[in-house]
């Protein structure tokens, strides 16, 4: 298993480009966090910390495709590092002016949200240029996926570490100064500057245009309600059960289970269509959600949490593959934006349903919706399984461009060719 990752690592311009988008994308991981602390220090209520970390999502939600689109049309260089320099000048200035007038201080984290760089698609769409082999390509995603998790697992403990040594101001000047680091370090490597989108058709709707993209936004909305659910069903749990540190304890192990998961799904090479493949990782995802409506005590439920978070990463490794063979050419940052704003509407909308119903029915009720939504989620792809199986015009190019070819070879969660 480590050997293949080594192998990958090892490649030129990997690890740099790896390790500068993670650094790149620390200020949006830790955005929600960061803005609630130093909204708490300046003696804001957590209604207001709430809108205005909600306002950063909703911008960032919007920017992304947006600026995937530009990265698409003039490169990386010329968007990534001018976008990543006015988003962390704009919550520079939110940190300076705090949270009085108001107006300011929503238009400071508004602006720090839309201007928030494609860091994400635009790796995504460099592997290629870097891997060469379908087969590294399919892996690379699969650890970046995992990466992901770490990032997310890792920021806020970054945030709560930097507010305590010296400040919650202090916590977003230099976390989104490191932010505008790591895109410099993506956008000034030879892959970047060399990177070219392929031609593609001048269509307004851009990589919307793909029926199959479409049907992928679709499924992974409910995947992201589910997500978003959870976070909110694990408090009343917690609280019932223990306190903060076992809602912690709950979050740590759905984070855990998605990196086991998406390590062993990275580890090898598999033939097989993916997009079955994806539709088998969603099934598994949904059945694995049901056992948190048990709610043993804090122990069992964390190992729960940990089998829930299993496939995961696995379900957004194989959705990228998927995302390469159906996003129409020249649109391939877009589309993989598009697939992180997706992924985040899904979890706000979950964060929002969850709240109503875990009132009504509590945590139990809660815990719920993951399963559900799961379960939609399955039966859009299932739905949507002749368009999925086959790519969009225009999306079939040469190996080693920045679109997959059917005939690869993905990663495979086993030996032997089922999943």
């Amino acid at each position: 298993m480590a050997t293949g990752y080594l192998e990958i690592l090892r490649a030129r311009h990997a690890t740099r480009l790896l390790v500068g988008t993670l650094v790149g994308r620390l200020p949006n991981a830790t955005a929600a966090i960061a803005i609630v602390l130093f909204v708490r220090a300046e003696g804001g209520s957590y209604s207001l910390a709430g809108a205005l970390a909600a306002v950063y999502g909703v911008a960032n939600a919007v920017g992304q495709p947006v600026l995937g689109r530009l990265v698409d049309l003039r490169g990386q260089p010329r968007v990534q590092l001018p976008a990543a320099v006015l988003s962390a000048l704009a919550m520079a200035a939110f940190a300076f002016v705090g949270i009085e007038p108001r107006a300011a201080a929503y238009g400071a984290v508004a602006a720090a949200g839309l201007f928030t760089p494609p860091l994400e698609g635009g790796l995504r769409a460099l592997w290629s240029s870097v891997l060469h082999r379908e087969d590294h390509v399919h892996r690379a995603y699969a650890m970046d996926a995992v990466a992901q998790e770490v990032m997310f697992t890792v920021g806020p403990l970054l945030v709560t570490v930097c507010a305590s040594l010296w400040s919650p101001q202090a916590a977003l000047l230099v976390l989104n100064g490191l932010g505008v680091l790591g895109a410099l370090s993506v956008v000034v490597s030879k892959p970047a500057r060399a990177w070219r989108s392929a031609p593609r058709a001048a269509h307004w709707l851009g990589a919307l245009r793909s029926s199959g993209l479409l049907a992928l936004l679709g499924a992974f909305l409910f995947v992201g309600i589910a997500m978003g659910s959870i976070t909110v069903a694990a408090v009343p749990y917690g609280d019932e059960n223990g306190g903060d540190h076992v809602y912690g304890w709950l979050m740590a192990g759905l984070g855990f289970g998605a990196l086991v998961g998406g390590t062993a799904y990275g580890a090898r090479r598999w033939a097989g269509e993916p997009a079955r493949r994806l539709q088998v990782l969603v099934a598994f995802l949904a059945v694995c959600y049901l056992p948190l409506t048990l709610m043993p005590g804090p122990a069992a439920m964390t190992l729960l949490a940990v089998v829930a978070g299993l496939f995961l990463a696995p379900a957004i490794a194989c959705a990228f593959v998927l995302i390469d063979r159906h996003a129409p050419a020249g649109t391939v940052t877009e589309a993989f934006s598009w697939l992180v704003t997706t992924f985040t509407v899904g979890a706000s909308v979950g964060t929002g349903l969850a709240g109503p119903v875990v009132e009504a029915g509590g945590a139990q009720g809660g815990f719920a919706i993951p399963a559900v939504a799961g379960g939609v989620a399955l039966l859009v792809l299932l739905s949507t399984g002749r368009v999925l199986a086959v790519p969009a015009d225009g999306a079939l190019v040469a190996a080693g461009s920045e679109n997959d070819p059917n005939r690869a070879v993905e990663p495979r969660l086993g030996s032997g060719d089922r999943a």
